[in-house]
């Protein structure tokens, strides 16, 4: 028989009495050779020989009892707990209301053994030290540090920063939603009881261990955004201006460049052609006004205003009444990398970004590809877009040979 102590001094904290089913209360009696789960009896029961499945009277047993000293001979156990139970409650220095909470000690009492044994005490400072150095180190190994350099930015939630950063919290080094985020929920309903068949226990301890690789899991993605620092933006930022280098270095060797030197002109050639290619586009803004003889006008007359360093005298107008736009400035819109040089003109001509032609565009394709021909109203029907835009668009596909009439 052996006298130990329980961890609360709360009934309702502890597990009934499998007999009477009441909340214990000390001293109570545990099986020493049934469970887990641990086999609890009151005294009454213990008293009248309860017996249930597998637990016989006969059985060694343990009293289950906190009424012994632990650090001063004149405090039970119990009421180191109580002690602490109720710093913790009432605050650290509210030695009055602290006593009041204990009922069984006055306040001077409660100050003096606090602060002797928990406070001035070397051996509990120096295990709460070691407590605090492995947590911090557990913490350290499970959290994704950074270094100074490497600090990433501090978005505000929900904003494009920070759904780049994959919801990223640097100040608690973890993410808004984990990997499997949902992965507890097997869990809500799984309980242990004494009561289980034997399948039924070995399938709850299969979800468990499904549980515990699914963490596994986490822990291992984790580590990988840690050990390459997939979190840093500026690294990617370094990624992306090198990548842009690369390309930049791979049109030199397609145009059979060999040295800088020649790069140089080469870009410097680049440059003129662009300007030269610009001037055509606005050529041709100027042909559409030639069509009709009053915007025509309105058009020379603007420029002439504007040679003489005045002030254009009124707006130009084409036939429709409307200002024409001018032609798209495709510098940085996703998608461009991928036009060829008509394909730019065509964008910037009809103002439609990169990304839309090029959905339009295999759209248009996949279906002359299934019917083996397109026409115009088919087009129109498969790109809900002004109709001028999407005949300049068929025109366009079909002059290049991208598709055929049907």
């Amino acid at each position: 028989m052996e006298r130990l102590a329980s961890f609360s001094n709360d009934p309702f904290d502890k597990p009934p009495c499998r007999g009477c089913s009441s909340y214990l209360m000390e001293p109570y009696i545990k099986c020493a050779e049934c469970g887990p789960p641990p086999f609890l009896l009151c005294l009454q029961c213990f008293t009248r020989g309860f017996e249930y499945k597998k637990h016989q009277s006969d059985h060694t047993y343990e009293i289950m009892t906190s009424d012994f000293p632990v650090l001063d001979p004149s405090w039970t156990a119990q009421e180191e707990m109580a002690l602490l139970e109720a710093v913790m409650d009432c605050g650290f220095g509210n030695w009055q209301d602290v006593a009041n909470q204990m009922c069984t000690k006055a306040k001077e009492e409660c100050e003096k053994h606090y602060m002797k044994h928990f406070i001035n005490n070397p051996l509990f400072a120096s295990t709460l030290l070691n407590l605090k150095q492995a947590e911090e180190a557990q913490n350290a190994d499970m959290a994704i540090p950074f270094h100074p350099a490497d600090d990433p930015p501090r978005p505000t939630f929900d904003s494009l920063l920070s759904r780049d950063m994959a919801g990223y919290m640097p100040a608690r080094a973890d993410f808004i939603e984990e990997f499997d985020n949902y992965a507890e929920w097997d869990l809500r309903d799984i309980d242990f009881v004494e009561d289980d068949s034997d399948i039924l226990h070995a399938l709850k301890i299969a979800v468990v261990d499904i549980y515990h690789s699914r963490l596994k899991e986490r822990q291992r993605r984790k580590k990988i955004i840690r050990d390459h620092g997939l979190i840093n933006l500026r690294k990617f930022q370094m990624e992306f201006e090198l990548r842009r280098e690369i390309r930049r270095l791979q049109e030199y060797r397609t145009a059979g460049i060999t040295n800088f030197c020649s790069a140089r002109t080469y870009d410097h050639l680049k440059k003129t052609r662009e300007e030269e290619r610009l001037k055509r586009t606005m050529l041709s803004e100027v042909l559409q006004y030639i069509q009709d003889s009053s915007a025509c006008q309105q058009w020379l007359s603007r420029q002439a205003d504007i040679d003489s360093g005045l002030s254009p005298t009124m707006p130009v107008a084409s036939n429709s009444g409307r200002r024409s736009a001018p032609p798209l400035n495709l510098t940085g819109l996703p998608g461009t990398e991928k036009l060829n040089e008509k394909e730019k003109e065509l964008c910037q001509m009809v103002r439609l970004v990169p990304g839309a032609y090029l959905e339009y565009k295999a759209a248009l394709v996949n279906e002359c590809n299934k019917q083996g021909g397109l026409r115009l109203a088919q087009a129109r029907a498969l790109i809900k877009i002004d109709v001028n835009k999407t005949r300049k668009i068929y025109d366009f596909l079909i002059r290049e040979g991208y598709i055929t009439k049907a």
